[in-house]
């Protein structure tokens, strides 16, 4: 128990920093690229706006091709992308471009099912008026679409932080990393109870304040 309780003090905190760093960065990647492409997804095949008919199939095969990959093979896959963009994919960056090419088509969908949601009257009567598409999103699609877009951002950081604990399969840092080289291979089962109860009461918290701010969000 003495030694379980200071494999936690020592290698916790750091677990907890290169989780904290691989989930932020891949989210704020995936919510820039990721919603811009379901933005572009959404407007190739809305009637309303730019229909392209060829350009939504491609992109949306692309989109699902990475998606139908799962985590744990597509991490492998990218091995040779992360080496050569960060030098060592066994690191919590090299986990970091994983993390971020899963998130980037993940984040898309949503975004685009959330987008797609707004009330295809509200879009009509503003495109009576002769506002441009970058005013009707401003003012119509991403307020009317927030509270799905926050329960998006929400899910998609849950997910994350759930391939953020398979990377740890391939060394590559974080509380998976702990959970495995302590929890498994040194049959440290104190170290992994604390691990999963510390993955539930932080998703917990994740979605009790997305929920609180979607909530906020559609008393607009």
């Amino acid at each position: 128990m003495t030694e379980t309780w200071q494999i936690i003090q020592q290698e916790l905190p750091k677990a907890l920093g290169q989780t904290a760093q691989m989930v932020v960065i891949a989210t704020l990647i995936a919510l820039v690229l990721g919603g811009g492409l379901g933005l572009l997804l959404y407007y190739t095949s809305h009637p309303l706006f730019m229909k392209q008919g060829v350009l939504y199939t491609i992109m949306s095969f692309l989109v699902n091709a990475i998606r139908s990959l799962p985590f744990l093979i597509l991490m492998v896959v990218l091995i040779p992308l992360a080496t050569f963009v960060v030098g060592d994919p066994y690191t919590p960056a090299g986990g970091t471009v994983s993390l971020t090419i899963a998130a980037i088509p993940f984040f898309a969908r949503i975004a685009e099912g959330a987008f797609a949601e707004v009330d295809h009257g509200v879009l009509e009567a503003a495109i009576a008026t002769g506002a441009s598409k970058s005013l009707i999103f401003r003012e119509v699609i991403f307020p009317e679409s927030l509270p799905s877009l926050i329960r998006g951002v929400v899910l998609t950081i849950i997910s994350l932080i759930g391939y953020s604990a398979m990377v740890g399969t391939i060394g590559a840092g974080g509380i998976g990393d702990l959970a495995i080289q302590y929890g498994y291979y040194r049959y440290e089962t104190g170290v992994l109870v604390v691990v999963i109860i510390l993955l539930i009461v932080i998703v917990q918290l994740i979605q009790w304040i997305g929920d609180l701010f979607a909530k906020r969000a559609l008393k607009r």
